[in-house]
Formats: C-alpha cells, sequence, structure tokens
C-alpha cells in the first residue's frame, strides 16, 4: 500500500493585508514572571482566515494548505520586506521553501523584525551558514528500510511524509521537509511487518514531515495496519498542526472519531506536539488540544530550547504553565541540534539553556516541571542534569547501545560548548 502523497494542492493566492492581530500579547507583572495577557476584545481576526479558505467551524472536509504563504511575492503583502533581505531569502528559499498558514502568520507582529513566531516560520538570511549536519541525531544509520528507523529497542519510527503544514525554519529534518528525498515511507505493509516481527516494539512513533497533513483515510489505514500488533503498547503521533494548523484537528469531525475510536481504555493514542511560545497558545490551539483530549488522546509536548524564541526563563515558564493548563503534558525541552543551516541562527550553548531550564523550573509547580532537558544524539537521548564551576554532567535517558543505559558521565566545564561533542574530543 502506497502512503505518501507528495504533492499539496495549490490554489491561486486570495490577497489581503496583514492587520496585525497580536491574539496573546506578552508583558511583565509586578512579580517579574512572563505571563500571556490575553486581551479579550482581540481575536485571530475572521475575515483574514476565511480569505485565505480556512474553515472558521466544525463538519467541514478536511482544510488544504492551498492559501499557504510560500513565496516572498505573497509574504510581503503582510510583512515589509527591503529588496535586500528579498535578496537574501530567495536564495534561502530556493534551498529550504518556506510554507506558512495562514493562520500561523496572522500571530507575527509585522512590526517587530525580532518577534519569536516570525523566526520560526519566516526565513532567515543566518540560514545561508552551513555549519553543522543534516543527520545529527544518527537517523541514516539506525534505517532499517526506506522510512522505518530502529534505533532503541523500544520504539520504531516511521517517516510518513516530507510534508508540514507550515515548515519551521528550526526542523531537525530539514534535509528532507519539503524536499524530494527518498527517506519517506512508501510500503507500509512492509514497515508492519517489520514490527510485528521485532517483539522487542512497544510503541511506535508516527511523524515525517507531519502525518496529520495526510488525508484522513491513510491515517486510518495506518492506524488499522498497526492496532492488532499485540506486543505495542501505545501508538504516538508526531504533528504540530495544533499549533500551526488548528482548524486540520477541529474542522474534521472523522479525524476525531478515527482517533477517539483507536484510543482505547487499554491503549492510548498519544500526540506528541510542539509548542515553543506561550504566544502560540490561543483560543483555536486550545480548541485543537481541548478536541484531541476529548477524543481519549493523551497529549505531550516537545518544546525545543531556541534563541530569540524561548531562551528566557520567565517566557518559557510561562509557556509550561499555559501548556499545563489546558492539559497537554511537558515532556521534553530539547537543546536545539546542530542542523546545518539552523545552528547559527537558533542554538545557544549548554550552560545558558541548563541555566533557563532551571531557573524556569524554580517559577513552576511539580506537574510544569516534569520534563527532561534533553539533546537527541545520535548515541541516544542525554540529559543534563547539572553543572558546576568545573564540569557539566549528563546521564542517558534513551541509549542506543545497551552499555550506555542510564549512564552517567561528566565533561569539562564551557562556555561556548552548544552540543555534547563541542565538550571533549571523546565522544561519550
Amino acid at each position: 500500500m502506497r502512503i505518501l502523497e507528495r504533492t499539496l494542492s495549490k490554489e491561486s493566492k486570495i490577497k489581503s493585508k496583514f492587520i496585525q492581530s497580536n491574539i496573546l500579547r506578552t508583558t511583565h507583572t509586578q512579580s517579574n514572571h512572563f505571563q500571556p495577557e490575553i486581551n479579550p476584545s482581540y481575536r485571530i481576526q475572521p475575515h483574514l482566515l476565511q480569505s485565505k479558505g480556512i474553515p472558521l467551524h466544525t463538519g467541514l472536509p478536511q482544510p488544504d494548505l492551498g492559501h499557504n504563504i510560500c513565496t516572498l511575492r505573497e509574504l510581503r503583502e503582510y510583512l515589509p520586506l527591503t529588496h535586500f533581505q528579498e535578496k537574501q531569502l530567495q536564495k534561502v528559499i530556493e534551498r529550504h521553501p518556506m510554507s506558512i498558514t495562514p493562520y500561523y502568520l496572522s500571530l507575527i507582529d509585522p512590526t517587530d523584525p525580532n518577534d519569536p513566531i516570525r523566526k520560526m516560520a519566516v526565513p532567515s538570511p543566518m540560514e545561508l551558514n552551513t555549519r553543522g549536519s543534516y543527520d545529527t541525531s544518527g537517523e541514516h544509520e539506525n534505517t532499517k528500510m526506506t522510512g522505518l528507523q530502529h534505533k532503541y529497542p523500544e520504539t520504531a519510527l516511521i517517516l510518513l511524509t516530507n510534508k508540514c503544514a507550515m515548515y519551521c525554519r528550526h526542523c531537525f529534518r530539514k534535509r528532507i521537509v519539503g524536499l524530494p528525498n527518498h527517506e519517506i515511507l512508501d510500503q507500509f505493509n512492509d514497515a508492519a511487518g517489520y514490527i510485528r516481527d521485532h517483539e522487542e516494539i512497544s510503541n511506535v512513533l508516527v511523524s515525517g514531515g507531519d502525518p496529520f497533513v495526510l488525508p484522513t483515510r491513510i491515517i486510518r489505514k495506518v492506524l488499522e495496519g498497526l492496532s492488532d500488533i499485540d506486543h505495542l503498547n501505545f501508538i504516538r503521533f508526531g504533528t504540530r498542526t495544533p499549533v500551526t494548523f488548528p482548524s486540520r484537528i477541529t474542522s474534521d469531525e472523522g479525524l476525531l472519531r478515527l482517533l477517539d475510536s483507536h484510543s482505547r481504555s487499554d491503549r492510548r493514542l498519544y500526540v506528541v506536539t510542539q509548542f515553543n511560545h506561550p504566544r502560540e497558545i490561543t483560543p483555536q490551539s486550545v480548541a485543537a488540544v481541548s478536541s484531541l483530549l476529548e477524543a481519549g488522546v493523551v497529549v505531550s509536548n516537545q518544546a525545543v530550547l531556541l534563541k530569540g524564541v524561548n531562551d528566557d526563563p520567565d517566557v518559557m515558564a510561562s509557556l509550561l504553565r499555559g501548556l499545563v493548563r489546558i492539559g497537554v503534558n511537558p515532556y521534553y525541552v530539547f537543546q536545539c541540534r546542530p542542523v546545518k543551516r539552523v545552528k547559527h541562527n537558533f542554538q545557544i550553548p549548554l550552560y545558558q539553556g541548563y541555566e533557563i531550564v532551571e531557573r524556569a523550573k524554580a517559577e513552576l509547580d511539580g506537574h510544569s516541571k516534569r520534563f527532561k532537558f534533553i539533546m537527541s544524539h545520535r548515541t541516544g537521548k542525554v540529559e543534563m542534569v547539572g553543572m558546576d564551576d568545573e564540569r557539566m554532567y549528563f546521564k542517558y535517558h534513551q541509549a542506543k547501545h545497551p552499555r550506555n543505559r542510564g549512564r552517567f558521565f561528566t565533561r569539562p566545564f564551557s562556555r561556548i560548548a552548544a552540543w555534547i561533542d563541542d565538550l571533549s574530543p571523546t565522544k561519550p
């Protein structure tokens, strides 16, 4: 069964001038804690969304992405760009395409060139810097067949599509998203057979790209093909649609019925999403999360620590409090990976990341700080657990090789290292 649909329909663009929306304005309270201030008179501008073909009510077929902003000509109708900026950005999107949903675009403050929402969505000339690697976590070496990875004994990873609702500029799979490649699954039955034959696999992560941009009938086939494998305890979908394209969830009752039917009391479905800033917690994204929860889906969040987005303890604390408030479990805060065309723009030093995380935790209750500060290294998921003036301390949370499981290790303190490999010539 071929499951990949590599192309998304591209309709003619309906033009309308951007009206600044500011769903959530940020302010500092008297307690000096960063808080999202909800402006009750302010919402996403309905005419902007409707003019771009984004449905605002339920019961419709799956909304399409045909009105995404994909060219600089379209982008400059909403955000000011100089001629020099356009020339630089054109070089970027020729290598790594741009695609922004009208909904997510409406969260950007067009008067602020350093807006954190803009930084995650709009290309930057800093992406012309090619330091880093396109495969920082060793995905190629763990590929068992096209589109199926098996790095940790308990987990199989399926890459279902190379498309996303929005092409995040910090994406760690920048090598495949929106680009022709040979890493996406095209024979689902073979992948399901591999999982069936390897009884040590207790869970499957369905990712990409973003599997929720595929038609619901494709998601149905995946769930039907995996649900009868007795040794699977749960199935996860990695999707950012609750954040970037919430109408995909709230407008498709068929998807919600499907998820509800497969998220059983004895084996739940999980959605792992990625909120990175408190301004992404909007009435629309909250509605998408609520729809998933009502369908019996467990929702977790994997944030990424990003320079210029959430590299502030008050912002991070506000994000994590907001997630718990709406029923999303903070799962990981990832150190940004040293990905080519991402590292220079988004990565911060490890010591600084640890300080941000610890200062954020000091503001949080127990539920909000259950997450771990993690690096997804080629040898495993490595948690940074401490540091002093001389050493940094780490522990394997997950490991590719049995000898590393749970292993604690240290490295000399560094103010410039942003990844384990930067700390010492000897890899962990």
